[in-house]
């Protein structure tokens, strides 16, 4: 406990990351209080009676990323999820595309010109987004009532709302460009990381008003056992690395001898975070979006029943999604050739590995086998709610599942480690200990 106070008092002393906390707080605070501002011409009155209804099914998974932004019809409903879609769609592009391919190797200009592009189709897919939104929210009636929830003409309601989401989407975007440039962390992750946890008092609430926690509480038991051996593992998994050992030769410069040392190269077991869950997690919700065009029709029936978090499809199609983006994403993030290309520059050489090609090959066959069992552990966590709400005969809400176990806790877990990890390294570079280890340099002053 001493050491956390002493590392807090440390956070304080330097003026940057304190101020880079503060503005990260700051913005959260910011999209947390656009959260809860209703879109114009909804009863509120109304909307609270049928809000619990979209605790299941897919609508309360939307729910819980957008910390309740959806069930209140705020003007933040879309969440950031627009922003992601159309970062998987440029991403896509730029595996198939030259133009985008182009972009990708140009530099700070290119990827300048993809964030530009990136904006666009934000717009886009968030109008597109926002048109089966008002259609849905103006088909809801009242419980026990044939009134609608919308107080005001369909044709402005229409108007209104496509306007507000779509610029409330692009001010979340802002917010984490904002995050993510002058705060700390992922500004997009941190957003929906604090949307998950906005929900949680929510769900605990609707928990203990069911009465299932006083009527069969070593379920709940058992059930925090088990998430705290898979919060072990997928801290395990996050923080793991593969290291691959590499050998400097010696190099004469001068009258001076450079290298000679033995270091490895740390290859991150999951070297993609937790973009792949995002990134599966936002094309999930695809089906049900256009579901929403058509509400009272058997497509939209027959979507939000395959397309359930309960339903095996859905599980099926979320877990291959997430195993395919994981192999894409540590595609784009780590290049074996420039690693390769930069040891053979520098003298540096794997024992037993041909400099060039061949060092470029055996990364890569050493990342494939590491990046396997990531992706399929990472579709295993994913689906585990689905597993667990089976298990449990449907006695504990899917929500409370949701959270505890699966998308929600790989998401706080990676994101709170990430932001950890940059807190650490701003310590580590002024010399202060860190919460993980110590970050004094021992023997500054001795002399050479």
């Amino acid at each position: 406990m001493n050491k956390v106070i002493e590392v807090l008092k440390n956070i304080w002393k330097i003026t940057e990351l304190k101020d880079r906390i503060l503005l990260t707080l700051t913005m959260l605070l910011v999209y947390r209080f656009g959260a809860q501002v209703v879109l114009p011409g909804i009863d509120a009155t109304k909307l609270g009676q049928i809000a619990e209804n979209t605790e299941q099914g897919i609508l309360g998974l939307l729910n819980a990323f957008t910390g309740g932004a959806f069930a209140n019809a705020s003007v933040f409903a879309l969440g950031i999820m627009p922003y992601i879609s159309a970062s998987i769609i440029i991403q896509l592009l730029g595996a198939v595309i030259p133009y985008f391919q182009r972009l990708q190797k140009e530099g700070e200009l290119g990827r300048r010109k993809i964030i530009q592009l990136t904006r666009y189709g934000t717009v886009i897919i968030a109008t597109m987004q926002s048109i089966g939104v008002s259609v849905y929210l103006s088909s809801l009636t009242a419980p026990n009532s044939d009134l609608p929830i919308v107080t005001i003409a369909p044709l402005a309601f229409y108007f209104v709302t496509i306007i507000t989401l779509v610029t409330g989407t692009i001010f979340i975007m802002w917010l984490g460009e904002q995050i993510s440039d002058y705060g700390l962390g992922n500004g997009i992750s941190l957003i929906i990381m604090c949307g998950i946890l906005a929900n949680l008092p929510f769900v605990l609430q609707l928990e203990w008003d069911s009465g299932n926690m006083s009527t069969s509480p070593y379920r709940y038991l058992s059930l925090l056992v088990l998430v705290f051996f898979v919060t072990l593992f997928v801290v395990g998994i996050t923080t793991g690395t593969r290291k691959i050992p590499v050998q400097y030769a010696k190099r004469v410069v001068g009258r001076k001898v450079y290298g000679g040392q033995a270091t490895h190269i740390p290859l991150k077991i999951l070297t993609t975070g937790v973009m792949p869950i995002i990134f599966a997690q936002a094309l999930m919700f695809v089906p049900n979006t256009l579901a929403s065009f058509w509400p009272d029709s058997g497509f939209s029936d027959f979507m939000n029943n395959v397309f359930s978090p309960t339903h095996a499809v859905y599980n099926i199609f979320f877990a291959i999604l997430i195993i395919i983006f994981t192999y894409f994403y540590t595609a784009i993030a780590f290049n074996p050739v420039d690693v390769a290309d930069n040891m053979k520059k520098q003298g540096g050489f794997i024992p037993g590995v041909r400099p060039g090609k061949a060092t470029a090959d055996y990364i890569d066959k050493i990342l494939t086998r590491v990046t396997l069992p990531a992706s399929l552990f990472l579709g295993l966590i994913a689906v585990l709610p689905a597993i667990l709400f089976s298990v449990f005969n449907e006695e504990v809400s899917y929500s409370l599942m949701s959270f505890y176990g699966g998308t929600s806790l790989i998401i706080i877990v990676g994101v709170a480690l990430d932001t950890l990890q940059q807190i650490e390294s701003h310590l580590l570079m002024r010399n202060y200990d860190g919460f993980l280890k110590s970050g004094r340099i021992r023997g500054r002053s001795r002399r050479y």
